[in-house]
């Protein structure tokens, strides 16, 4: 007959068909606590979180003809038939900024701008 084996110094032994209790993990040397189970999360070699959606592509500046062109239009509305130029330069801002053009917003701004400004600098110099 056997006799049963020695008591081991780490603790009492499970019964001979359970599994051994799973070993105590120091925490992890991040710092981060251990999961819900009791486990450190497995870290995958050559992991890397998954990338980024690809932003929109920011326009180059010779991209911005809608913006250039609204310039354009605001600067030719102070002086010739403002409606028609400022109108237009308001249109081909806001065009160009619905299509990612930084300078889009600004230009039609300036055609407005140049709208008005035209508008008054005829009123005052057919009032003269």
């Amino acid at each position: 007959m056997t006799s049963p084996p020695p008591p081991s110094s780490d603790g009492p032994r499970p019964a001979s068909g359970s599994p051994p209790p799973p070993p105590d993990d120091p925490p992890p040397a991040s710092g981060a606590p251990p999961s819900a189970s009791g486990t450190r999360p497995v870290l995958r070699v050559g992991w890397r979180p998954p990338p980024r959606a690809p932003s929109a592509p920011r326009p180059r500046p010779a991209d911005q003809v809608l913006a250039v062109t609204g310039f354009a239009c605001a600067a030719v509305a102070v002086l010739f038939s403002p409606v028609v130029f400022g109108l237009a330069g308001v249109v081909l801002g806001v065009v160009g900024h619905l299509r990612g053009e930084p300078l889009g917003r600004w230009a039609a701004t300036a055609a407005g701008a140049g709208m008005l400004l035209g508008t008054l600098l005829s009123i005052l110099l057919t009032a003269a």
